[in-house]
């Protein structure tokens, strides 16, 4: 079946081999511990969609829906992470033919930005073992740029059909409704049809602005349709509000909340860093007659994609994934031209650079995670001794999802109190609430909404783990209503009472 795909998609015997490679270096995720804290709000979320539960209006989080979509399809963990990897497999495929759409007959390029990409997008230091949207969201985005850029268009304007820019619109868009900063992705195109312009007459610029209104339907009409099924599903505001609006506010979530400042004190580095990217088109485009098309277009791309890598100034280091296509080009060329442009590649590299530097992005360390799971395979760590590397908290957290499967019925509730998500993904349970996690709460709620919530629709379980903070209410609530059945390792978990020991206690 293998040789006969192969044959079918002319992979070359070297892009075989990596892709092998990636797989093998993608196998120690299969075996990865529910630990991961997006991943289990993903899981969650997923898991409601499996029980016809409305997201955004009855749970919440802050992304479009496909990522959440694909948990619910995958329905756990390991499947989950076997999703991502087809799908990378299947991103590192259309890479390699957008590497040879724009340097044809350039294979020594091919090879060297092909792997440089597989093998960035796949370790851990970039957390490419973690599902998360930019894995998911950049194989779209270099699919649209590999339409756009095929020949015969080549990325001319005037030869583009509809079809293939509504198609390509279409892919952003499926981008987009993954995370939204996708979005920053679509302007490169734009730009670089005015760039191939020889003259900027009335005629070509009505052709580029049909153009942009071709590719800008099939962006909106996907969007669109979910707004229609989120709007007959009673929840239009809510993933208005959730999935694009609170992104605003996202924008500086960590900085200092008690601090009212100016709007141009409060977004000045976001405009500084706008700046930047305006600066560096006005540089390309002043420079386009001595500069080839590959080059800037790969410098503007990744131009926009690293505005939108510091859009929040979060540390974590998978928001840099999306910079990684155009980096991988740009290392191929700076590894086989021997031109001018080899040495002017170091330019836009060296901000890619010093973006990770500027903004402290955290790092995970490949070596180690790569060994553990060579001796957990190998027998040398047993399983709670693996499951502890993840964390000191996860052993505790297995312990306390068995309980709860063992003690509850599916559709009964729970509610965890700490900073931890993860049981309930590994439970499979969900909380009476929106909110799976204290910094939603925190962001989006209140501890005196939570308790309406919990007065309101009693979960089966309450669970506080240890260290977590206080809320207002909760003891209040927990010795009217629950009687403390087990504690494991620190975490408590309290039990509802039957109604006549709760009224007995209440009298």
């Amino acid at each position: 079946m293998f040789k006969k795909l192969n044959e079918y998609l002319h992979i070359p015997k070297w892009l075989f081999a990596l892709l092998v490679v990636v797989l093998i270096l993608r196998i120690p995720s299969f075996f990865e511990p529910y630990s991961y804290g997006d991943e289990m709000i993903y899981l969650s979320l997923g898991e409601a969609i499996r029980r016809g539960i409305p997201l955004y209006s009855q749970i919440h989080d802050n992304k479009p829906p496909l990522l959440y979509i694909l948990a619910g399809i995958a329905g756990g963990l390991f499947w989950f992470k076997a999703i991502l990897a087809i799908w990378h497999l299947a991103t590192v495929f259309l890479f390699w033919k957008l590497a040879e759409v724009l340097f044809p007959k350039k294979k020594p390029l091919h090879i060297i930005s092909t792997i440089i990409f597989a093998i960035s997008t796949t370790i851990p230091h970039f957390e490419g073992n973690i599902a998360n949207a930019e894995l998911f969201m950049i194989g779209p985005t270099i699919g649209a740029f590999l339409i756009l850029l095929s020949p015969p268009n080549g990325a001319s304007a005037k030869k583009l059909d509809f079809k293939k820019l509504f198609l390509s619109g279409i892919l952003f868009s499926i981008s987009t409704l993954f995370k939204v900063p996708a979005a920053f992705d679509i302007p490169t195109i734009i730009f670089l049809w005015l760039v191939l312009v020889k003259k900027l007459n009335l005629k070509n610029i009505k052709k580029i602005a049909v153009n942009t209104f071709y590719l800008s339907l099939g962006f909106l009409v996907p969007i669109a349709l979910t707004f229609i099924w989120y709007g007959l599903r009673g929840a239009f505001s809510e993933y208005l509000i959730a999935a694009f609006l609170q992104n605003v506010g996202y924008l500086s979530s960590w900085r200092p909340d008690d601090v009212v400042e100016p709007f141009l004190v409060k977004n000045g580095p976001l405009l500084i860093r706008a700046g930047i990217v305006a600066f560096g088109f006005l540089i390309l485009w002043w420079k386009r007659g001595k500069l080839s098309k590959q080059f800037i277009f790969l410098s503007a791309w990744l131009l926009l994609t690293l505005f939108a890598v510091a859009l929040s100034e979060r540390p974590y280091p998978h928001y840099l994934i999306q910079s990684i296509p155009a980096v991988s080009l740009l290392f191929g060329m700076l590894f086989t031209f021997q031109n001018l442009e080899q040495s002017l590649t170091i330019i836009p590299l060296s901000l890619f650079f010093l973006v990770p530097v500027y903004f402290n992005f955290w790092h995970y360390p490949t070596a180690p995670y790569y060994i553990r799971f060579v001796k957990f395979a190998t027998g040398q760590m047993n399983r709670e001794e693996y499951l502890s590397t993840f964390g000191g908290h996860i052993n505790r957290n297995y312990k306390i999802a068995d309980y709860v499967i063992v003690s509850t019925k599916r559709e009964e509730k729970i509610f965890i109190w700490g900073s931890d998500s993860m049981i309930y993904a590994l439970s499979r349970r969900l909380p009476p609430g929106k909110y799976l996690t204290n910094y939603h709460i925190h962001d989006f709620s209140s501890d005196e909404k939570t308790m309406d919530v919990l007065e309101k629709d009693k979960p089966f379980f309450i669970i506080i783990l240890p260290n977590s903070p206080n809320l207002d209410g909760m003891d209040t609530l927990l010795m009217r209503n629950y009687g403390l059945v087990e504690t494991i390792d620190g975490a408590q978990i309290w039990k509802l009472l039957g109604s006549k020991v709760r009224s007995l206690l209440s009298s």
